[in-house]
């Protein structure tokens, strides 16, 4: 019974397969051959090379042409073509269908002319050249005439005259779009990433050329200076002329000397192997609209152009220019050696950890003259960070000069510079760039900067003078010391120096703890004392004031003794025994801003300023 339904199924598979083989081929073929027959245009639509369209009414006319693999349009003007309206004609003549159609020799048998369906006069001629590019091609030429009575199609003369086509009007919709639609309105079409130079010409009499060449990521004026451009304004610019449309053509009343001829700006981008020119005319009669053409086009347009735009290319030599004086790689720096007049010269070297990195930090090395020779002390890593931030983002207020003169460096200070700063730069072999910094100016509030070996001078902030100081008290590293967990603060004693009053005074037995001991202290008074003791823990000076440690301390405009003294004991517990003991002492002079009271020690060799939470809690427990 199973084989027997195996067999059935088998039987009519077969059959129906040759079913489809047969009939279904047969349906297909009668259906190819109807489409076929329906179709008006046969294999000269299928390589369009040219097309002309001839209309009856103003403006309806105009011609294109393929070159290569983009369309053009030849006349009303030349320039290139719509690829899309293009497309959409192309493929209206290459599936252009009839409803009906019928011969013309029978007109005459019904009384009838080709008059009667618009075809003497029509009012749209098209013609079409095809074939490969290269041979002798193969002209089309077709007539559109009015439309029928009934439904919404068209009467069409076939190429040879022998027959009158009935087809729909989408045909002559295509052909008789508005003619800003049929043309690009794309000026420059190399984008960005494949431009490699800009170049800019003013008219005269200043006639100034400006050149800026592509290297890698990079940006560079070639004229009038040899220098760095801003890669992010440059290619912006780029941009914006990439962005540049065609307002409108002027085909009637051209300007009485057309761009080309006497452009107020001429802008070339050049490209992979290819180039583009824009020369821009004078200003029409509307605000930011000006006459424009291309090189190599006859055609006269007009294009807006933003202000901001026409402004940065009539000012490219400083508007596109990198204001960052200096370029470097903070990550890279070795060492940076900061001179100043009448100082001697301060290094500041990095440390490299024992794995090859930079987490080692900073070191100051301070060179001396005599048997005295250098000295080091640790550097303040975040400190040496800013300082090569702000020199990675120092940026000239203005081009101060690009040719100065030898009374200009005089005037300028370069012959004695306030400050040298020395970058080394880490590689095979290191280089070196050497940045200096010449006479701040009270009344432009800048001061000059140059880097040595450079013509070029800038204009920048005064600031730079204060950021870039050979004080080793600048560098200092701010933390001064710092307890281990396991230390403990068993006493803390403030003195006041004057009396040898005592503000506070607190020692722990040997089980108390400082929560225990403060429990019965006010509120404010506790918070200040654990104030005090977080900060001891660890100590950090808001800024150095002064090397050693003196008597009395110049604060606030005068020489002050001492007001307060502050002693901690600190044990640090050892392997065995009870550990060690060591007494910290800060001596604190009397407070002289809200942000500032100064802070002397022996044992760390300086006059610093404390920081601000310390100098609270002090506040608190030297008020009565």
């Amino acid at each position: 019974m199973r084989s027997k339904v195996t067999l059935v199924l088998l039987f009519l598979n077969v059959a129906l397969f040759f079913f489809i083989f047969y009939f279904e081929r047969d349906w297909r073929i009668e259906r190819a051959s109807q489409e076929a027959r329906r179709r008006v245009l046969g294999a000269e639509a299928a390589n369009i090379r040219s097309l002309e369209v001839t209309g009856s009414s103003p403006g309806s006319s105009f011609s294109l042409e393929r070159r290569g693999d983009a369309w053009f349009l030849t006349r009303p003007v030349e320039w290139p073509a719509n690829l899309n309206a293009v497309s959409r004609i192309l493929n209206e003549l290459q599936f252009l269908e009839h409803e009906t159609s019928f011969s013309t020799r029978d007109l005459e048998k019904n009384g009838q002319k080709l008059a009667d369906y618009g075809l003497d006069q029509p009012k749209v001629t098209l013609s079409f050249t095809s074939g490969d590019e290269g041979a002798a091609g193969r002209t089309t030429v077709l007539r559109i005439g009015d439309t029928t009575k009934v439904g919404d199609h068209l009467y069409l003369l076939s190429a040879d005259g022998q027959k009158i086509h009935v087809v729909a009007r989408s045909l002559a919709d295509s052909l008789s779009i508005p003619f800003d639609q049929l043309r690009s309105d794309v000026i420059y079409s190399i984008q960005v990433f494949e431009a490699r130079s800009l170049n800019l010409q003013t008219a005269a009499p200043s006639n100034v050329r400006v050149r800026l060449d592509r290297e890698g990521s990079r940006w560079l004026f070639r004229t009038p200076v040899n220098a760095r451009a801003g890669k992010n304004s440059t290619e912006l610019a780029i941009n914006a002329l990439d962005a540049l449309r065609v307002k409108s053509f002027v085909l009637q009343d051209p300007p009485a000397t057309a761009p080309s001829t006497a452009p107020l700006l001429r802008v070339t981008i050049e490209g992979n192997n290819r180039h583009e020119t824009l020369f821009v005319g004078a200003q029409t009669d509307e605000a930011n609209v000006y006459y424009a053409q291309l090189e190599d086009r006859r055609a006269i347009f007009t294009v807006p152009i933003p202000v901001g735009l026409m402004n940065t290319l009539r000012n490219a030599a400083d508007d596109l220019r990198d204001r960052h004086i200096l370029d470097f790689d903070a990550g890279a720096v070795t060492s940076v050696t900061l001179s100043a007049l009448n100082q001697p010269e301060l290094a500041l070297q990095r440390l490299e950890s024992a794995g090859g990195g930079h987490e080692a930090g900073w070191q100051i090395i301070r060179r001396g003259g005599g048997a005295q020779g250098s000295q080091t002390l640790a550097a303040d890593s975040a400190a040496v960070q800013r300082l090569l931030e702000q020199l990675e983002t120092l940026s000239a207020q203005r081009f101060q000069s690009d040719a100065p003169t030898n009374a200009d460096i005089e005037d300028w200070g370069f012959n004695r510079p306030e400050r040298e700063v020395a970058l080394t730069i880490g590689g095979s072999p290191p280089t070196q760039i050497t940045l200096q910094i010449g006479l701040p100016t009270k009344r432009e509030n800048v001061a000059y900067a140059r880097i040595a070996g450079l013509p070029s001078v800038y204009a920048v902030e005064p600031d730079i003078l204060r950021d870039t100081s050979a004080s080793p008290l600048a560098w200092r590293e701010r933390a001064l010391k710092t307890l281990p967990a396991s230390a403990r603060i068993t006493s803390l004693t403030l003195t006041n120096t004057g009396d040898n009053a005592v503000v506070y005074s607190r020692k722990l037995a040997e089980n108390e703890t400082w929560d225990g001991a403060l429990a019965a202290e006010p509120a404010p008074r506790r918070a200040a004392i654990s104030a005090v003791l977080l900060e001891l823990r660890n100590l950090r000076a808001a800024s150095f004031v002064k090397d050693g440690f003196p008597d009395k301390v110049f604060a606030a405009g005068e020489v002050r003794s001492w007001k307060y003294r502050l002693d901690a004991a600190v044990s640090l517990p050892g392997g065995t025994g009870t550990g060690q003991v060591d007494t910290m002492t800060l001596w604190l002079a009397e407070r002289t801003g809200g942000s500032e009271q100064l802070a002397g020690s022996k044992e760390f060799g300086a006059v610093f300023a404390i920081e601000q939470p310390l100098l609270d809690a002090l506040w608190t427990l030297t008020q009565p």
